[in-house]
């Protein structure tokens, strides 16, 4: 029989002889097994001379079957020796019939290809060996020796990291580590040749992409973002799946024990039988040094970085642990003019939680992050303790380092401010929403008594669109919430006295109007505070009118009929007085410095604030008090010096105009007194017009462009506007953190702890800049990084 009906007779007798030899023909050898090319084709009987040259288009090569003789010879445990041609060891059995020459020659280019990054097969631990023909004495003997300290130390070229040295006959030779050629070596060599060679290695070419050693290329169906599914080439790579791995248990919460699990090392084989799984251990170094090559990185570009930086800080006490911890973020506007807002530290503060331990905890950090002489205000919550450690942070840091002799640092946090404010005025009028209270709490006590309030408000055609909600005694917007949710709700808890002989709570109709007035006023509290926890806007500009909407609403309430309003309006005022005098002027010069409110804005702000005509002499001593308050701050920053200054040891030609302007206007800066640039600036910023309002306007991108017309104030406001007026930014750590040291992981360390939550932070901002295709603030850094390598090297 000829053609096909041949390739079928060798095939089937092939397979017949596997199945004798008790392997299985449907199951390749795993990876990294004696099998190779020149065994099998030796036991099959071709003739040494014709192994490599394929037979001719359309002739099938006659293969007579093995002997039991020949079995010793290509079994798992024996090996044929390797002759001076060339010879593929690969870890695959080669396909039963070499039919045309294409086939045979892309067999080679497939096995010789398929390695990873270490030499090794993938997934496996035995290593391929990929040896092509080599040059020299074929009865050479190939010895590789440990050379002592001395001679690897003058292995300096970078060719070595891709060659080994070897020994063969008592010389010294080059090998490569692709193509195992053998190159002459030596001092005389030199070695240009070997990097010639590296250039020209095919399979140096074929395994390696940008210096990388890449594993067998294939094919993966990849969704896009309009829904759409694209095929395109996927190469397996170990580190960075490795990588990935560890970033997913650093992004979820995930326990690393999650490695161990037999059910997720099942899963991950299913996925890719190539990725290997290390353990716990592995996984938590590569967590450590990723956080230490990407902090380090940070803290040289905050080195560098122009702007000034606001801090919020807030203390955590972790009830498993027993243990307080503090949470430090950073916030600053970048040199593209986009808001960041990085955890920098979450630090253990052993006890007592004293002003002095947290002014040092505090201290400590700013200056490992480089910011201590570039610190702009420090945002605390209101306690006597925060307010004796800022002072202490001035001192240490020193006045004259600080804008304003360190009188701007102190910032509170605004929410705490309103917290406070309405949790007083709640404290009075208590008694008249205790029973809505009660009625929430006996309806959410039982998943029964819930399924029941469910089937009444069904009955009385009520849709539930939200479930009932307890409130939290320590915070008013749950209140807020509470209430809000309940009044719909109203003829559901009426039919539920009715349905209901042990329900005893039922608010009567006084109440229900008094709670309904509540909501009302306190809904524009509830607003605001919801506007100043956002972190990814600035927040410093609107402050100011916000505020005093706020003082407005109160001074009406006050002329309330209703004796509770009128006692629950003068406590917030009593406590909005007490906070607002401290942080008024720095929020003032950040409304100033908003090209839609400018001075007309401050007039309106200090005419409600005080209750008087806005052309009052009040209220234009207010407003001027601002100004200078500006004046002041724009003398302690330098103008951004653009002076031209010409190399030592050139000369200016005469013909260049532009060469000559660039000195008259450095003479003429420098014959110019500084405040005079200042003052010039501010008249011109506040007698230019101004912008048209909109509600969503973006103040960053005005300044960005528009402001290049003012450059000191263009710095001012650049750190103005990153102050944040909450301390939401710490305080919301704490919600992650509770998640991270649970009752099954109290025995994290500390490190280990600050490790995982500042990294969860970078790695959130880093992928949420990246859904939005915008640089983030770290790949900001990995292109410095490596820019500062490059122009190393």
């Amino acid at each position: 029989m000829d053609g096909a009906g041949g390739d079928l007779r060798v095939g089937d007798e092939l397979r017949e002889q596997e199945e004798a030899d008790g392997l299985d023909p449907l199951m390749p050898p795993q990876p990294g097994s004696k099998d190779d090319l020149e065994s099998l084709l030796q036991e099959r009987g071709t003739p040494s001379a014709a192994r490599l040259q394929p037979p001719a288009s359309g002739q099938v090569p006659e293969r007579p079957l093995s002997t039991s003789a020949s079995k010793g010879g290509r079994g798992r445990g024996g090996r044929a020796a390797r002759p001076a041609a060339a010879v593929i060891q690969t870890g695959r059995r080669p396909p039963d019939v070499i039919a045309e020459p294409e086939t045979f020659f892309s067999y080679l280019f497939f096995h010789c290809s398929d390695t990873t990054s270490n030499g090794q097969a993938d997934g496996h631990s035995e290593p391929i060996d990929t040896t092509m023909a080599v040059e020299g004495d074929d009865n050479g003997e190939e010895v590789e020796e440990e050379m002592n300290d001395a001679a690897k130390r003058k292995l300096t070229s970078k060719v070595w990291k891709e060659m080994k040295k070897v020994k063969i006959d008592g010389d010294w030779k080059a090998k490569c580590d692709y193509c195992h050629k053998i190159l002459t070596t030596g001092p005389k060599a030199g070695t240009n040749h070997l990097a010639i060679h590296l250039k020209s290695c095919t399979l140096r070419k074929l395994k390696t992409r940008d210096g990388k050693i890449l594993g067998q290329s294939s094919l993966k169906l990849s969704a896009k973002d309009d829904g759409t599914v694209g095929v395109e080439n996927y190469t397996f790579d170990q580190e960075y799946a490795r990588e990935q791995l560890g970033n997913m248990l650093v992004l979820h919460d995930y326990p690393l024990s999650i490695v161990d699990h037999a059910g997720f090392r099942r899963f991950v084989h299913a996925l890719q039988p190539l990725f290997k799984l290390h353990t716990r251990n592995t996984y938590r170094n590569d967590i450590v040094d990723r956080y230490n090559v990407e902090r380090k990185k940070a803290v040289e570009y905050m080195l560098v970085v122009q702007s000034r930086v606001a801090v919020t800080t807030d203390m955590w006490t972790a009830d498993n642990q027993k243990k307080g911890y503090m949470a430090v973020t950073a916030h600053f506007i970048d040199e593209s003019w986009k808001l960041r807002s990085i955890l920098m530290r979450f630090i253990y503060v052993p006890a007592p939680h004293t002003a002095d331990v947290i002014a040092e905890q505090l201290h400590e950090s700013l200056v490992d992050w480089n910011i201590d002489e570039k610190l702009m205000t420090v945002t605390v919550d209101n306690c006597t303790t925060n307010d004796k450690a800022i002072e202490l942070i001035v001192d240490n840091i020193g006045k004259k380092k600080l804008l304003c002799e360190g009188n701007m640092v102190h910032m509170r946090c605004c929410a705490h401010i309103l917290n406070l404010i309405v949790k007083d005025g709640l404290d009075v009028m208590k008694s008249a929403i205790d029973n809505i209270c009660e009625s929430v709490a006996y309806w959410t006590a039982t998943p029964k008594r819930w399924e029941k309030f469910e089937e009444m408000a069904k009955f009385k055609k009520v849709k539930i669109t939200r479930r009932l909600k307890l409130d939290c005694k320590t915070r008013w917007n749950s209140t807020f919430i509470m209430l809000d949710i309940a009044l719909p709700y109203r003829a559901v808890f009426e039919r539920a006295k009715q349905v209901d002989k042990q329900y005893v709570y039922l608010p009567d109709d006084n109440e229900w109007e008094f709670a309904t007035d509540v909501v009302d006023r306190l809904r524009l509290f509830y607003e605001i505070t919801e506007l100043f926890l956002g972190t990814d806007y600035v927040t410093a500009n609107v402050y100011f009118p916000k505020i005093c909407e706020i003082k407005m609403k109160m001074r009406h309430w006050a002329t309330s009929s209703d004796p509770i309003i009128k006692e629950m309006t003068e406590q917030m005022n009593t406590k909005f007085d007490k906070y607002w005098k401290d942080i008024q002027g720095l929020m003032g010069i950040a409304t100033l410095l908003d090209p839609r409110y400018k001075k007309q804005m401050l007039v309106a702000c200090f005419a409600m604030l005080n209750g008087v005509e806005p052309g009052s002499y009040e209220c234009t001593e207010k407003v001027d008090g601002i100004v200078a308050s500006l004046h002041a701050l724009l003398e302690e920053y330098e103008v951004e010096d653009d002076a031209y200054q010409p190399a030592e040891g050139t000369i200016i030609s005469t013909t260049k105009a532009p060469a000559i302007m660039n000195i008259f206007h450095d003479i003429v800066a420098q014959q110019r007194p500084t405040a005079a640039k200042v003052q010039g600036e501010i008249e011109q910023y506040l007698t230019d017009a101004l912008v048209p309002y909109v509600e969503k306007f973006n103040v960053f991108d005005w300044w960005k462009v528009a402001g290049t017309r003012y450059p000191t104030l263009r710095k001012v406001a650049r750190d103005i506007f990153a102050i944040p007026v909450t301390t939401v930014a710490s305080e919301s750590a704490f919600s992650t953190s509770g998640r991270i040291i649970n009752e099954h992981r109290s025995r994290l360390t500390s490190h280990m702890l600050e490790v995982l939550m500042c990294s969860q932070d970078w790695l959130r901002n880093k992928y949420k800049d990246a859904h939005k295709g915008e640089a983030s603030f770290w790949t900001c850094l990995q292109d410095i990084q490596e820019g500062m390598e490059d122009l190393a090297l």
